[in-house]
């Protein structure tokens, strides 16, 4: 459409193109008899550049027709916007739908001039002409439909591509659930290792949550045991080890293998009858083990050290305070449970 005139203003028709969702919306411009006949029941409008017409939910009150300029339609996050230029019209469907609010934004691309016409306007153009309204009317609902299907097709697309970011965003979760379960236990018995100790330590300090009962535990002849029965035998003891001491703890405790046969429990809540009784229970787990069907051959015996860990005593300090009670505990023959000289004389017995 190029060259026509209306009201003394020429209507240059632009190669934009419709993009609508899916794909690219043909664009139906008016013929030279529908642009003169809506000049003629509409009024001019102009909007500068990046003025807004109007915007999503407002009611339709009018539709537009474009003599110069272009227009951006804005359906909102995720659908591709469409691009209307000269001869070009839009809202339409004020014109057919009562009470329908607008399901995007219109906002102009540079200064631009509309065709603006009311429901009055439109009811007068097809009392004028009503076999051409007729046909402007059957093309106007075939690009409606064809205009919702392609953006149905877009959403279903949009949809498609969020839930596989959404697969793919449980996967890496698990992948680094998985990293993360490598990096702080141990592989043979699942018990924390000395990194997720660190860990621990560290947010029980800034939490103001210090630990305040510590186990050391150590295997009893753990190298005899391995040249006794082989290695299959040693580390099927450690993991019975692991499990015994994950049966003990609680949510803010933690039970860890710190390398070789050595193991720790570090109690939130603790004072001396628990230690004591924790550490009973351990002993005596340990030593049934042979007994059950299947159990490990000569794995029946630990050592235990056990401290309590004040407000002002440093982590080093705790843990020297255990290392010496357990090697108290080894020294007087192992399979069984010692308090630090210092605690002996106020602490029960394990």
């Amino acid at each position: 459409m190029t060259g026509m005139v209306s009201g003394g203003m020429a209507v240059q028709s632009q190669p934009v193109a419709d993009h609508a969702a899916g794909g690219t919306l043909p664009r139906a411009p008016l013929s030279a008899m529908e642009f003169s006949l809506f000049a003629q029941f509409g009024s001019h409008r102009r909007l500068a550049a990046d003025e807004v017409l109007y915007r999503r939910g407002d009611a339709c009150t009018s539709m537009y027709v474009i003599v110069s300029g272009a227009v951006c339609l804005d359906f909102g996050a995720g659908i591709t916007p469409r691009q209307l230029g000269s001869g070009d019209f839009f809202g339409e469907l004020g014109m057919l739908m009562e009470r329908h609010a607008r399901s995007h934004e219109a906002r102009a691309n540079c200064d631009t001039l509309l065709i603006e016409l009311t429901p009055e306007g439109f009811s007068q153009l097809v009392d004028q002409d009503p076999a051409m309204m007729v046909f402007f009317l059957r093309r106007t609902l075939a690009r409606v439909v064809y205009s919702e299907q392609c953006l149905i097709s877009q959403l279903s697309r949009r949809n498609h591509e969020l839930e596989t970011a959404l697969g793919n965003l449980y996967s890496t979760t698990h992948e680094l659930d998985h990293t993360r379960s490598l990096v702080y236990s141990d592989d043979l018995t699942g018990l924390h290792n000395r990194r997720s100790l660190t860990a621990y330590l560290h947010r029980s300090h800034r939490s103001e949550g210090r630990p305040q009962g510590l186990l050391l535990i150590d295997c009893d002849d753990f190298k005899g045991l391995n040249d006794r029965h082989g290695h299959l035998a040693g580390d099927q003891a450690l993991q019975c080890m692991g499990r015994i001491l994950n049966s003990v703890v609680g949510r803010d405790d933690i039970a860890c293998r710190l390398g070789g046969d050595e193991f720790c429990i570090l109690l939130r809540q603790a004072d001396c009858e628990r230690l004591s009784r924790i550490a009973a229970f351990v002993l005596d787990a340990v030593g049934n083990l042979a007994s059950f069907p299947g159990g490990v051959p000569g794995a029946h015996s630990v050592s235990i050290g056990m401290t309590l860990i004040g407000e002002q005593l440093h982590w080093n300090e705790a843990y020297s305070l255990a290392d010496r009670a357990l090697y108290r505990a080894k020294r007087q023959g192992g399979g069984r449970a010692e308090w630090p000289p210092a605690e002996s004389d106020r602490a029960p017995a394990a």
